[in-house]
């Protein structure tokens, strides 16, 4: 646990690197409880990189803690079942036992927590680069700035300089495959019949290793998750080549016809870090920062959530 002394009378202040889920949820949290708190994103926006995504009932339970959960629900969806499909066979549904999830875009998660975050009064700088701390407290920007508090949070990602800064021992490694991940339009009646409001996580292994994870996100929006070995050029390749994934999931094809036209897609290779500590003197990482997870886990940004709410809770 951060080392954070709590003086009678004087209001406590957090810096805090990183403008995305984790850094907003730790200044909305921190916020809540009395701090002032001052944010830092390096881009000239507060936007979310990405596609789609999952809040399980961990990340729902933050965003009621955060009151920022009725935002969210709108314009997000939960499908009546994740199902499991094997060479284009399903295999199993699942359904959770009632305990709520949901999916969404990226950018409606995110639009609610910058949402939430201002309303609340949290003093937002955008162009504002973290590239240094010291466990005394003190948070360098890329202007040369050196600002003072009683707790910087690490929230800025993979690649942290907060981190990387204070000499944290790590461990990383990159996985040998990789995901292209996609919005595109539901499509729902060109897809003709079938469960198109259900998650399927449809697996092949052969000829080739492909899989496509297909995630409604509202009525109108879909999120494409589709997974490939980085040793495999057609599957990896970005933009998408369209007759390698049509070819192993014809069903699809109004959909990922539409994949195919965007140009800005990525090939992500999964990374993992595993840190001996997370926290150190009045220094505290969260999120990606302190260990990147595999994108198939589907638990990244929930876990980054709940550490940050929880270090704000346990500062308490």
């Amino acid at each position: 646990m951060a080392n954070v002394n709590k003086t009678p009378g004087k209001t406590r202040r957090a810096e805090v690197a990183g403008g995305g889920f984790a850094g907003l949820t730790a200044a909305i949290a921190l916020k809540q409880n009395g701090w002032e708190v001052r944010l830092h994103e390096k881009s000239s926006e507060l936007r979310a990189f990405g596609a789609g995504i999952y809040l399980w009932h961990n990340g729902l339970r933050v965003l009621e803690g955060l009151g920022a959960l009725d935002d969210v629900l709108l314009g997000s969806h939960t499908p009546p079942t994740y199902e499991t499909w094997m060479h284009n066979k399903s295999i199993s549904r699942e359904t959770f036992n009632g305990l709520p999830w949901r999916i969404m875009t990226r950018s409606h998660l995110h639009n609610a927590l910058v949402s939430r975050a201002r309303a609340l009064g949290v003093d937002i700088r955008v162009d504002s680069e973290a590239v240094a701390a010291d466990p005394e407290g003190r948070l360098t920007l890329q202007t040369g700035e050196v600002l003072e508090a009683d707790l910087i949070v690490g929230a800025d990602g993979v690649g942290s300089k907060v981190r990387d800064s204070i000499g944290f021992k790590q461990d990383r490694w990159t996985s040998k495959d990789g995901i292209i991940r996609l919005i595109v339009p539901r499509k729902k009646k060109e897809l003709g019949h079938g469960e198109w409001d259900n998650t399927i996580d449809m697996w092949n292994f052969w000829p080739r290793v492909q899989r496509i994870l297909y995630s409604p996100c509202n009525e109108n929006e879909l999120y494409l998750g589709l997974m490939a070995p980085a040793a495999d050029p057609r599957g990896s390749k970005v933009p998408l080549d369209l007759e390698v994934w049509v070819e192993m999931f014809p069903f699809l094809e109004p959909c990922l016809v539409e994949a195919a036209k965007l140009e800005t897609a990525r090939y992500d290779t999964y990374q993992t870090n595993k840190l001996d500590s997370w926290t150190r003197g009045k220094v505290a990482l969260v999120g990606d920062a302190a260990h990147a997870m595999c994108p198939a886990l589907a638990q990244g940004a929930g876990c980054a959530m709940v550490n940050a709410f929880s270090l704000s809770q346990d500062l308490e």
